[in-house]
């Protein structure tokens, strides 16, 4: 007999696509599912699509917030209320192919893992394909083969999309609660990294079974916000800024790490401060940026390396490349 799923679906204002993307989840070719929805005090007629579902359905769980959590918090409360041994998470304006549920949970089983996440396509408003893989766009695809077998595989940035995680409920302890230091550290990046962490083991699926729907509107999304910068001090300060953020959340929350990865932490917040008031060189500890990046591509590592440590050179070579991307017309 098939085990039942519980569904974790946070809506806010989602009217525009809700009713697809239910549907969608309703109709897997996997029955045994629970669909436990939170909204989070939505203005438009979300609500009302929802209890239309509730009163069809009844997989259909409702929790209506009194007052805006936010979307982290609002997936944390979903997370306590699960009750199946498994769980997945679902965004409220993408579509599910009819297979997603069947085919995750059959790979969770067939690598013996305890988190799965995955590829996903990603499309416009109307479905078309814009990117036939976010990994490859993202450029996650080769971090996460690399690094899959260990905690690094989330521990220097997210590589989990949260829409595409299955995942058994006995971690959901060591998650909670989800930190909200930084908009840097979302519920799925800290999801993956404390499962890791906790002895889970965590696979990937490269198979798409989801639309990953852009529409302007998404909390987070494909835009790569450095591609419209035009100074390398525009890039390092985003960059800075990003680990500030995440090893800030990792320090303050560094009983969640076993002891030797709490020195790491402390260290690479230390670095990143430390390169954050130079602007023209740096010389110390550059140890720490390799403890860091020492399993990068080679191009990446150097430009990285350059960026933090030495941006008066720089910003010559930045200007150089952002000539060229533009001659060619990719900027």
């Amino acid at each position: 007999m098939e085990e039942k799923i519980d569904i974790l679906l946070a809506t806010y204002n989602g009217e525009k696509y809700l009713k697809e993307q239910i549907d969608s989840i309703l109709n897997q070719t996997y029955k045994n599912i629970q669909l436990i929805i939170s909204d989070d005090c939505s203005k438009d007629n979300t609500r009302s699509i929802l209890k239309e579902y509730e009163k069809k359905d009844s997989r259909v769980k409702l929790y209506f917030q009194d007052k805006n959590l936010g979307y982290v918090k609002n997936f944390e409360f979903l997370l306590k209320q699960v009750t199946s041994q498994y769980y997945m998470l679902s965004d409220q304006d993408d579509v599910w192919l009819e297979e997603k549920v069947e085919k995750t949970i059959q790979f969770l089983k067939n690598n013996n893992a305890d988190f799965v996440f995955g590829d996903l396509e990603v499309v416009d408003q109307n479905l078309n394909t814009i990117y036939e893989s976010f990994g490859d766009y993202m450029l996650l695809n080769d971090k996460i083969k690399k690094n899959i077998n260990s905690y690094e595989v989330n521990y220097l940035y997210n590589c989990v999309t949260g829409c595409t995680v299955l995942s058994k409920k006995k971690f959901i302890n060591d998650i909670l609660p989800i930190p909200v230091y930084s908009k840097y550290v979302v519920h799925d990046h800290w999801m993956g990294l404390m499962v890791s962490l906790h002895g889970g083991k965590l696979a990937y699926m490269t198979e798409k079974y989801i639309k990953y729907r852009q529409h302007g509107s998404n909390q987070i999304g494909t835009e790569k916000i450095s591609h419209n910068f035009t100074t390398l001090e525009q890039v390092r300060e985003l960059f800075i800024n990003v680990k500030l953020g995440v090893f800030g959340t990792y320090v303050k929350n560094n009983k969640k790490f076993p002891p030797s990865i709490q020195e790491l932490n402390q260290k690479a917040l230390n670095y990143f401060e430390m390169v954050e008031k130079k602007k023209n060189f740096n010389f110390k500890d550059w140890n720490i940026y390799h403890r860091l990046y020492r399993k990068e591509k080679v191009n990446y590592y150097i430009l990285n390396f350059i960026i933090m440590n030495m941006p008066f050179i720089g910003k010559y070579l930045f200007k150089i490349r952002l000539f060229i991307l533009k001659l060619i017309k990719k900027r």
